[in-house]
């Protein structure tokens, strides 16, 4: 069993949850996290200890990029024993890139590491950045009958849902709901109570140590299908000398138009070695690769299913792969099992 510690340690990133208006512009800066903190007596009811480790140059998250999920996870790694869990404050935009980026770098993570964030800054009146954050932290804090953590794994918490973080995605811009996880329920719903949903959450082997990875590769791009695509631009995309992987929306369950020169071109990119993920333009549902002759075809020429995968989690996992091995049939293989809950197989 885990020591308990009776804490939890705050990493703030950046993001709307920790800026304040600036008087004489009018528009949001960062601010000292720690001062914000000591303005909000909701803290001092907590029944765990909450520490700050704070970034000295805040980031927006549009800017948020592989080295920084690196100094996030040096951050945790080097505080692991000390704290029951980790809470991330992070901005909105790329916060589903985040969370799904971390599920991989922290391989048989024992203790919770919960993002939020909010839409309204934590120190405007109608702010929903304190229940986010007081949520998240008892999330963090809490434990099983048997003492071992709650929620073992990466999850972003938001307007009163608990999402696995390699599953969720951002719905809502200016919402309070921003974010949700179609091809998966929620680990836990907070209301009067928090309602944890025990069958859905992930059971690590606490016997074992948390394994950090900080490596990416980054040799991947998003290709999305459309009706008209042009063959001249597909052949300049994936003629690109680096590029190692593509993560391919397409159409429903995994179709594509049937084209013998995008077949073709498809095709020679894997003989070439470069990893083809296939995941679907919609919100919900799978891909199934062999219900329709066009994705029939895909499968054909080498590109592989993402199953229920978000386009944010196999970007993640497949920088995640690709940085560990130069082997793209094994990185293959491993797209197409389930690391850390990120996808469901039905067999």
């Amino acid at each position: 069993m885990l020591p308990r510690t009776g804490r939890v340690l705050l990493i703030y990133t950046g993001g709307t949850i920790g800026m304040g208006l600036n008087p004489e512009t009018g528009a949001l800066e960062p601010l000292d996290f720690n001062h914000l903190i000591a303005r909000m007596p909701e803290f001092a009811q907590l029944p765990t200890g909450i520490d700050v480790h704070q970034f000295s140059e805040p980031i927006d998250s549009s800017d948020m990029d592989p080295k920084l999920w690196s100094r996030i996870v040096e951050i945790i790694v080097g505080h692991y024993d000390h704290y029951d869990g980790f809470v991330i404050l992070h901005g909105t935009d790329t916060m589903a890139f985040t969370a799904s980026a971390l599920s991989f770098m922290l391989e048989n993570l024992t203790k919770p590491v919960i993002l939020t964030g909010s839409q309204l800054p934590v120190n405007q009146l109608r702010t929903d950045g304190k229940e986010n954050l007081i949520t998240s932290i008892e999330i963090a804090a809490a434990r099983r009958p048997d003492g071992t953590p709650r929620v073992p794994e990466v999850c972003i918490y938001f307007s009163g849902k608990l999402l696995r973080g390699n599953r969720a995605t951002k719905i809502n811009s200016e919402g309070f709901n921003a974010f949700d996880s179609f091809n998966m329920p929620h680990l836990a719903d907070a209301g009067v109570n928090i309602i944890y949903h025990d069958d859905l959450i992930l059971h690590p082997d606490f016997d074992l140590p948390m394994t950090p990875h900080f490596a990416m590769d980054s040799s991947v791009v998003v290709f999305t299908l459309f009706p008209g695509i042009q063959e001249e631009t597909v052949r300049y995309l994936l003629a690109s000398p680096k590029l190692r992987g593509i993560v391919m929306r397409t159409y429903g369950s995994g179709n594509a138009p049937q084209l013998p020169w995008l077949m073709q071109v498809l095709e020679e990119a894997c003989q070439r070695g470069i990893v083809i993920i296939n995941i679907t333009q919609c919100a919900a549902g799978p891909v199934e690769m062999a219900r329709y002759s066009g994705g029939f075809l895909l499968q054909n020429a080498g590109v592989i299913s993402g199953y229920d995968s978000t386009v944010e989690c196999a970007i993640a996992k497949l920088m995640h792969l690709l940085a560990h091995s130069s082997d793209a049939d094994f990185i293959r293989s491993q797209m197409n099992r389930p690391l850390c809950g990120e996808i469901t197989i039905n067999e």
